[in-house]
């Protein structure tokens, strides 16, 4: 368990270009933007979905009161 910490703990430069190579090498240039474009669409869903159910979540306090 504590091996594992300080692995995710020595995260520099030197492994952030390693991930960016391997990801390169896997996916390839052509295919980057489209999953970038991807991941972004996904996570602005997901940060409408959450202001969504605390919209909803306030119209119901406002209900009880």
């Amino acid at each position: 368990m504590i091996s594992s910490v300080v692995f995710l703990g020595m995260i520099g430069g030197p492994q952030i270009i390693l991930i960016v190579l391997v990801v390169l090498l896997l996916f390839g240039g052509r295919k980057i933007p489209e999953l970038m474009r991807g991941l972004g669409s996904g996570i602005k869903e997901f940060k409408n979905a959450t202001k969504e159910d605390e919209e909803d979540a306030s119209k119901i306090e406002k209900k009880k009161d």
